[in-house]
């Protein structure tokens, strides 16, 4: 828990921590970087997933009938916000491969730092769903706080955000946004620098996980 979001969750489960280092590694290539934060998303969905409800069912095993736990409702639905979220989504598939996937496009206007929407693509019964939105940085907290704002707009109240680092100044523009929003991360970092880069960060993720610049 956090002072700047009550619901600030830092996953510190040492094979987190130890993945999130060597990403953060500026030698680390595009193909390790990428193959990293398939594996640190993965074990992260574990922990964001930990208070899913359940019901129980009954199944008969080799031996006997029994009444066994399921998950209970709609599955999950995994929100991507583009294009670095798609580096952490594939992680969580691997996990919960029967997930709906849905995707926000925004990108930040280089002069005012605001988010600016291209795309929306959402399931129709998102409001039936529990919602992780995704997305590798949380740094001014603009972008992700528009993207769950559009993701309410389409009906879902159920919403968790995941990202690999957060920085303090993005933590409290989103809480503000979204007190209601539990937020997941591996590391809550320093401070944004003049460019709104998180320090000490790992760089661009949308640039590290497809080699552009």
């Amino acid at each position: 828990m956090s002072a700047a979001h009550p619901t600030l969750k830092v996953i510190d489960h040492p094979l987190v921590q130890h993945k999130l280092t060597l990403m953060r590694r500026k030698e680390t290539s595009t193909g390790e970087f990428r193959r990293l934060a398939r594996e640190i998303s993965l074990l992260m969905a574990y922990e964001v997933t930990r208070d899913l409800p359940l019901e129980t069912t009954s199944i008969e095993t080799p031996l006997e009938v029994m009444e066994a736990p399921i998950l209970s409702g709609k599955k999950l639905c995994f929100v991507s916000i583009l294009r670095a979220g798609d580096g952490l989504l594939q992680g969580m598939l691997d996990l919960v491969p029967s997930a709906r996937v849905g995707h926000v496009g925004l990108y930040r206007d280089p002069q005012t730092l605001v988010p600016v929407e291209y795309y929306l693509k959402l399931p129709d019964d998102i409001g039936a769903r529990q919602v992780i939105a995704v997305d590798p940085m949380l740094a001014t907290g603009h972008s992700a706080a528009a993207a769950v704002s559009r993701i309410k707009q389409a009906g879902a109240s159920q919403v968790s955000f995941a990202c690999l680092l957060a920085a303090p100044e993005g933590l409290r523009v989103f809480a503000e946004a979204h007190p209601d929003v539990p937020v997941f991360t591996a590391s809550l970092d320093r401070e944004l620098n003049d460019h709104a880069y998180i320090l000490p960060g790992l760089g661009d993720a949308g640039d590290r996980l497809f080699g552009t610049k």
